[in-house]
This record gives C-alpha cells, sequence and structure tokens, in this order.
C-alpha cells in the first residue's frame, strides 16, 4: 500500500521502452521516460506497488493504446504544476487522437500568441507523457522538436496514432 510520501510506481514494458507509472490517493501524475529521474517533474521517489488498482488500469489502458484498440484515456489524473502549467496540460487534453496542434496553436487557444515560448517550457515539464499527450504538439515548420521521450519515441507515438486513423472523404 501507499507509504510515507503517497506516490506508488510501477514498471511496464512498452513500444517505446520501459515506462515508469506514478500515482497518488488521487489519480496518475505521471508517466516517465526508461532511466529518466524525478528532477524534470520534481516529484519525490515513490514507493514500488505493482498491484495498486489506479496503476493496473493506467497499465491496461496504456497497452490498449499501443494495441491501437484506445484512442482516448479514462483515467483520474493529478496533475501537479504551476497554474500556468496546468492550463497548457489541460489544452494538451484537447488535441484529439491522430492529430497535431503547433506550440503556436496551442498558444493561441490559451488567448496569447506570445507565449509560445512559455507554452513550449510547460510541455518539457508535462509529467503525464503519452496520456496528456504533448507528443502531438510539433513545431511551426511542421517537424518534431522537443520531446522529453526523445524525437524517436515522439515520432512512433505520432506514426501510431496515424496509421490507426480511418480515412475520410477529406483526406
Amino acid at each position: 500500500m501507499e507509504q510515507d510520501n503517497g506516490l506508488v510506481y510501477t514498471d511496464i514494458a512498452s513500444p517505446v521502452g520501459n515506462i515508469r507509472l506514478v500515482a497518488t490517493r488521487r489519480g496518475l501524475t505521471a508517466v516517465l521516460w526508461e532511466g529518466e529521474d524525478y528532477t524534470r517533474t520534481k516529484l519525490s521517489q515513490p514507493d514500488r506497488e505493482d498491484h495498486a488498482p489506479l496503476l493496473l488500469l493506467a497499465q491496461q489502458q496504456l497497452l490498449e493504446y499501443f494495441d491501437r484498440k484506445r484512442t482516448v484515456f479514462d483515467l483520474p489524473l493529478d496533475m501537479q504544476g504551476t497554474p500556468f502549467q496546468l492550463k497548457v496540460w489541460e489544452a494538451l487534453l484537447t488535441i484529439p487522437y491522430g492529430q497535431t496542434k503547433t506550440y503556436g496553436d496551442l498558444a493561441r487557444q490559451l488567448g496569447d500568441i506570445k507565449a509560445v515560448r512559455a507554452v513550449g517550457g510547460a510541455l518539457n515539464k508535462n509529467p503525464i507523457s503519452i496520456i496528456v499527450p504533448c507528443h502531438r504538439v510539433i513545431g511551426g515548420s511542421g517537424k518534431l522538436v522537443g520531446f522529453a521521450g526523445g524525437l524517436k519515441n515522439k515520432s512512433i507515438l505520432i506514426d501510431l496514432e496515424k496509421k490507426d486513423r480511418t480515412p475520410t472523404l477529406f483526406d
């Protein structure tokens, strides 16, 4: 069960390497990349708990996502950041599966086109990778830029979502 700091974790294998799921009593608080320490997310060291119900649910949903059987996550989230970061991360949740936005698009959506760099800084601190889909944000030129999991993994995630799309009359 959860101990002193209230954070628990489990590790899972995925097509983008091993990832660490971290949760509090309130919800999933991080999806961390293999070898990543906790300094980027400012979380304290969690306790291992491979059978925590929320972590098992998160693992199931992520595996369904990687198997192209899930396009939307349904998990309680416990996002921990500054008010601006939380606003940016909430905006990420509005980017549909298989689509991308630019940093400028997000800044406009938040009401301040001049906030492009601040948006980028908030994305860099996003602790809940994949589920809060910062991989769906690309540079203004259409190129893949900046991603805590590395550009190779960003490309894998974007390609995974594109392959699943059913063509429409407008494609």
